[in-house]
């Protein structure tokens, strides 16, 4: 047991079993006082130079959390109301007028990255991933050392390849020409947002003549490699966004596109599968809470059964007595869904909910230095690319996908040859309402889900539905991931208002020169 006199030793010994052993230096009594007294720019140099020994780290985690007093030369490390040596560890006397050291922002950066940096020593994987974080913003010559030590005993490439950029930016604070220009020269390969700055920092301080053509050329190909990062970043969020108007437009695709119903409560249906998940995570997180990371998969069948069957009800109740009466549809299904929206209120309150993505669907793969693909976008686009060819294969392999194109083309035929024409209008309403669902269920994994969920993509849905073409899948595809990627190189353009103007104009007049959309119907229409 530690004893409080020994309590500053006994912390310095678990410290020091994170680091590499064998270092021979220690803290010293000067080294103590130069980190703690003086001018701001001595004591960065200080610190700076700081080895990685156990009582240097325990003494600069004291500094960062404000516990150093001074008197004179005399420096004591506050533990409880009592002083205690930095050097030795032990209790030390300490007048009643001793000042407390006051650390700056400029003084606590350069302590958080020295301590980052003795991170780099440290086995443990996820902590050197961190203290790279850290010091990306906070390197300069003085951590050549450590960074040239801590890449002799990286094993993780990834890492090697981090730190020998912190390396380079380390020696482009150099004073050797020679250690300047190299750094240049490795920095050029980096492609991250923050080796730009760092360049064009360096490039106004910069008086050598050849150094400063190095940093330039260094600078326009980080500047080259970002640029692509945008484009490729633009094209990925544009087919995410155009997965998620996939999903909410292949629901509407069949209601609309292959029934005819204009159903203006179609958004309020995928509201139903947001918050089926939501309401599946609360009993996960109470019942089960050991398999909360698998709570999805079992929200996705209950997220499409909740709105099938809502959707099933909406047309058994008032869709089936207004077919073929577009205006009176369009009002009714309105007035349902200012219901549908009452009803979430009143059972869930008004405020947003926020559902939880689990574990693995956290995070993401870095691709390029400013470029990062989140695994709950790329879930989203596979788990679209799933619900569309169960789709495709259900309208066109099945008995019901064939009642739906028969009924669909000729209704007085399809009832002549023994076809319940109202049995599948209800289960073609009820699989349309229920891949609403699923886009729902989908969206709440991507942003908070609210009663006005619905509202914010159902006139992008139907844009997608006309725009491909009304009753052709292949369009919807083409239409959704087009109207996305579009978009979003829109929005980098000229921002998100304008963008949205510019495609609906664009839609406008696509439809005036070709009012079948992007795919025609083939065949001869019931009304031929």
């Amino acid at each position: 047991m530690c004893h409080t006199p020994t309590l500053w030793r006994c912390l310095g010994g678990l410290i020091a079993s994170l680091f590499i052993a064998g270092s021979a230096h220690a803290l010293s009594v000067n080294d103590a006082k130069n980190m703690a007294t003086g001018e701001s720019d001595e004591r960065v140099a200080a610190i700076a130079a700081a080895q990685a020994d156990a009582e240097t780290v325990a003494f600069l985690k004291a500094l960062l959390q404000d516990a150093v007093k001074v008197k004179g030369d005399r420096v004591w490390v506050m533990q409880g109301d009592q002083g205690v040596d930095p050097v030795s560890g032990q209790a030390s006397a300490m007048p009643q007028d001793a000042e407390d050291v006051v650390n700056n922002n400029r003084l606590r950066g350069e302590i958080e990255s020295t301590l980052a940096g003795f991170d780099l020593l440290s086995p443990d994987l996820a902590l050197r991933r961190r203290a790279l974080l850290t010091m990306q913003t906070q390197v300069d010559i003085n951590k050549l050392p450590l960074l040239e030590k801590a890449l002799a005993a990286e094993t993780d490439a990834t890492l090697r390849a981090q730190i020998t950029l912190l390396r380079a930016a380390a020696l482009l604070t150099s004073e050797v020409t020679a250690q300047r220009l190299q750094a240049a020269k490795n920095l050029a390969d980096s492609g991250q947002a923050n080796t730009k700055t760092l360049l064009l920092e360096r490039l106004k301080s910069e008086t050598e003549p050849e150094v400063k053509a190095a940093l330039g050329a260094a600078l326009r190909q980080v500047e080259s490699a970002l640029a692509w990062g945008d484009k490729l970043g633009a094209i990925f969020s544009g087919i995410s966004l155009g997965s998620i108007l996939l999903l909410v437009a292949l629901g509407l695709a069949i209601t609309y596109g292959l029934m005819g119903v204009i159903n203006m409560a179609h958004g309020e249906l995928m509201m139903i599968g947001a918050y089926a998940t939501y309401v599946v995570q609360g009993l996960f997180q109470k019942f089960l809470p050991g398999a909360f990371d698998w709570y999805l998969l079992a929200a996705v069948p209950v997220a499409f059964l909740a709105s099938a069957l809502m959707g099933a009800a909406l047309e058994r109740g008032v869709i089936r007595f207004l077919y073929g009466r577009p205006l009176e549809t369009l009002l009714a299904t309105w007035g349902i869904s200012l219901m549908l929206m009452q009803l979430v209120r009143s059972v869930f309150g008004a405020q947003n909910v926020g559902v939880e993505n689990p574990v693995w669907m956290s995070g993401g793969v870095q691709v390029l230095g400013n470029l990062s693909l989140p695994f709950n976008r790329l879930v989203i686009i596979g788990f679209a690319i799933f619900v569309l060819g169960s789709v495709a294969w259900m309208i066109g392999k099945t008995r019901l996908g064939l009642f739906v194109r028969g009924v669909t083309q000729n209704r007085p035929i399809a009832s002549c040859m023994g076809v319940n024409t109202a049995r599948i209008d209800t289960y073609a309403f009820a699989l349309g309402s229920g891949i609403a669902g699923l886009a729902g269920c989908a969206l709440s994994q991507v942003g908070n889900v609210g009663p006005d969920l619905g509202q914010g993509y159902i006139v992008d849905a139907f844009m997608v539905v006309v725009l491909g073409g009304v009753g052709q899948l292949a369009g919807t595809v083409y239409a959704a991931l087009g109207l996305g990627i579009l978009n979003k190189f829109l929005e980098g353009w000229a921002g998100a208002v304008l963008a949205k103007i510019a495609v609906l104009v664009f839609i406008i007049i696509f439809i005036q020169k070709r009012p079948q959309g992007i795919f025609a119907m083939r065949g001869r229409s019931a009304e031929a």
